[in-house]
Parts: structure tokens; C-alpha cells; sequence
């Protein structure tokens, strides 16, 4: 066998560096089932051991193996018996689940079936009709539905409304909202409790998507987070009369910051920092109309900015471990943040179904990583956040 590691140098950025794999392979299993044969047999090709003993070998015949490195053309060897088996080789495989596992992850991404069906063909040397790979993928179908009809927790401390924009094509391009549900129980376990795809943003859209969570065993929430978005706040409270909400203090500094010159900007917003950082909600109200009273004179268009808002000081109601947690939709904004630093390397979903898979490939990925984990501040604030929940 030749100098495998020479040739991985000189071929390495070689367009032909997966035949090194393939041929090296080919050889190497080849050799391993001669080697398997004479342990069967119990002496070696020309031993005089093998004489009398009632079996030898008997040729080979040859079999196509498809690999990630190419078509492999292996010869079996054969005892005269017929009673050798390769474990290595079972007798019906014709190709490694490598190629099923590929064929899946590439799904999975939000690649189309055509696309799939092409790439195939070129790492692989084997070709799968679109059919073929609908019929191996529809695992993956099956995981988005699953993922969008699973059993939820009763409670959640806290629940995240969220959205962004992906490019998708249904007759042209457009970016559509991708809206997300996060919540966080009681006891701090976070995850994705829902996502769906919508034209554009509504208060409506997360009132529907909590509606399917209800079906699905959610009873009480204790607090919504969300942005600026207008008519959320009653939507929620609409399905959950008893929930309380919290505007994204992020959100509010972003339009504060809009409104204000760029050589006023870090004056302005290092005293707006102040009053959600303070000790209670009165010392907050109290920063805030300090605030206003400072600045509304230069900018007058800051005072609407609070007036739209008539949620600033809720995370005061709750323990202080999970403020820093709860006064900004941070949390699901940074997790969205990873799902688009993926789907550029996409740029555009080709369908909404394509979409749909690279999501839930994501959000239950997320969701397997976090399920174990307890968030900051809530292991001590689990007892008093039990205690807020309505009574029986």
C-alpha cells in the first residue's frame, strides 16, 4: 500500500483528493476481508494447514460499495463451503449510512430536494432521484411537526416574544417574520416553545401562536417581554388575563438613540442606563421624570417615546436574581442572532417548507443544549416565582 500521508500532502488541494480516500479505503477493506476469511478458515492463502480440513477458498466475487468518498469495488472472498460471512460487509448493504446521514443534514439546512438530488451526484458518484431523497427526508418532516405539536410545560416565569426577518421566496424574494416564542420556567429550564412564519409582524400572529400553546398544555404565564411592537401588550393579556408585560428597555434606549444627536448620544443614554438600574420602581419613575426633565427641552420627541409605553417597570415586581434577565428581550434576540449568522450562508429559503426545517433543526438543537441548564438568578428566585403563580 503506498505512502498514504506523502499523498494526503501532495493531493490535499487537489480537486482529486477524495479519490486518495476512496482507492486507500477500497484497499484497506479488500485486505481486511482476505484477512477475515483466513481467521475463518484458521490458516493462511498456500499454508499446508489448510489441507484436509474439509473447506477452503473458493475465489471471490465483487460488490459495489457507495461511500462519502465514491463508489468502492470490493472482492469478497468465498469459501468452498459457502458458510463465510463478512462482518465487516453484511451481505445486503450496498452503501453506508453515511450517505443517508448527508442526504438528511443537507435537508435538514433547508436545501431542496433537486439541489440534494445534483450534489449527491457529484460528491458521491451515486445518483438519488428527488423522489428518493423525499422518501429519506421525510424524517426530517416529521421532526417540524413533532417540534410544532409537543407537549409544553403548565408554567413559565417568563415567556419571550420575538421576531426576525429571513429572505424567502414564494413568487419573488421578500423577508418575511420569523416570530419565536421563548420561555423560561419557574425553575429556569429555557427553550423554544414555538416559531411560525408570517408576511410581517402582528400582535395577532403571537396571539394565534399562544392559542396552539394553550392545546398544547401551557395554563399560566407570569410575564411577557417583548419590543415596541404596538397591540402586544392586550394581546397577551387577552390570552392570559392574569399575566403581567415588560417592555424591552434595549428597544426603548435604540429609539431614544434615534432621536438624539450623535455628539449627545452617549450623555443621553449613560443617564437613561440609570434608571432601570436602580433599586426599586419608585426610584426608577423618579430617574425617569429626571431624565425626561433633563433632555425633552433639546429633544422633545423622547417624553412620546415613554408615553407609548405604560409597561417600564414591571421587572421591579419580581425577584431581583432575574431583573437583569427580564427588563430586555436580549436573551431571544441574541439566540435569533445565531439562527441568521447561519442562514446566510443560505441567503435565501427556497420555499417556506425549507424554511421550516432549517428552523427546527436550530430551535431543537438550542433546546436539547439548554434543557438541562438552569438560567442566572433563578435557581434562587424559584420559590418566590411558585409562590406568583394564581392558587388553585
Amino acid at each position: 500500500m503506498p505512502d498514504f500521508n506523502t499523498e494526503f500532502i501532495q493531493t490535499l488541494f487537489n480537486p482529486a483528493t477524495t479519490e486518495l480516500f476512496r482507492s486507500e479505503l477500497e484497499a484497506a477493506i479488500n485486505a481486511l476481508l482476505k484477512t477475515e476469511l483466513a481467521a475463518f478458515l484458521g490458516y493462511e492463502k498456500h499454508d499446508s494447514d489448510g489441507w484436509n480440513t474439509g473447506n477452503s477458498r473458493n475465489g471471490y466475487y465483487k460488490r459495489t460499495l457507495a461511500t462519502r468518498y465514491g463508489e468502492l469495488h470490493l472482492e469478497v472472498p468465498r469459501d468452498r463451503n459457502g458458510d463465510f460471512h463478512s462482518p465487516t460487509l453484511p451481505r445486503y448493504l450496498q452503501h453506508t449510512n453515511a450517505l443517508e446521514t448527508t442526504v438528511i443534514q443537507l435537508y435538514q439546512r433547508g436545501v431542496t430536494t433537486r439541489q440534494i438530488a445534483d450534489l449527491i451526484e457529484q460528491m458521491y458518484g451515486r445518483y438519488y432521484s428527488p423522489a428518493t431523497i423525499s422518501h429519506i427526508s421525510s424524517a426530517v418532516t416529521e421532526q417540524v411537526q413533532a417540534f410544532h405539536s409537543r407537549q409544553v410545560a403548565a408554567r413559565y416565569a417568563v415567556i419571550f416574544c420575538y421576531a426576525t426577518y429571513l429572505n424567502l421566496r414564494r413568487d419573488s424574494v421578500a423577508k418575511e417574520a420569523l416570530h419565536v416564542l421563548l420561555g423560561i420556567t419557574p425553575e429556569g429550564n429555557k427553550e423554544v416553545l414555538d416559531y411560525a412564519i408570517y408576511p410581517s409582524e402582528s400582535a395577532t400572529n403571537y396571539a394565534e401562536m399562544l392559542q396552539g400553546l394553550k392545546t398544547r398544555g401551557l395554563k399560566d404565564v407570569l410575564l411577557f417581554v417583548s419590543d415596541g411592537l404596538v397591540g402586544l401588550p392586550d394581546a397577551v393579556k387577552q390570552e392570559f388575563p392574569q399575566a403581567r408585560h415588560q417592555s424591552c428597555w434595549v428597544h426603548l434606549a435604540r429609539a431614544v438613540a434615534r432621536l438624539v444627536r450623535q455628539k449627545d448620544r452617549k450623555e443621553v443614554l449613560a443617564v437613561l442606563k440609570e434608571v432601570y438600574h436602580q433599586d426599586d420602581a419608585e426610584a426608577a419613575r423618579q430617574a425617569l421624570e429626571a431624565f425626561l426633565e433633563r433632555f425633552c427641552g433639546k429633544y422633545p420627541r423622547l417624553k412620546k417615546v415613554f408615553q407609548l409605553h405604560d409597561s417600564l417597570f414591571t421587572f421591579y415586581e419580581f425577584p431581583q436574581s432575574i431583573r437583569p434577565t427580564i427588563y430586555t428581550s436580549n436573551l431571544i434576540e441574541n439566540n435569533n442572532k445565531g439562527l441568521k449568522h447561519h442562514a446566510k450562508l443560505k441567503e435565501q429559503f427556497p420555499n417556506e417548507e425549507s424554511l421550516e426545517r432549517f428552523v427546527c433543526t436550530f430551535y431543537s438543537e438550542y433546546n436539547r443544549k439548554q434543557g438541562e441548564k438552569v438560567h442566572r438568578g433563578f435557581r434562587e428566585a424559584t420559590a418566590e416565582l411558585l409562590d406568583m403563580f394564581p392558587k388553585p
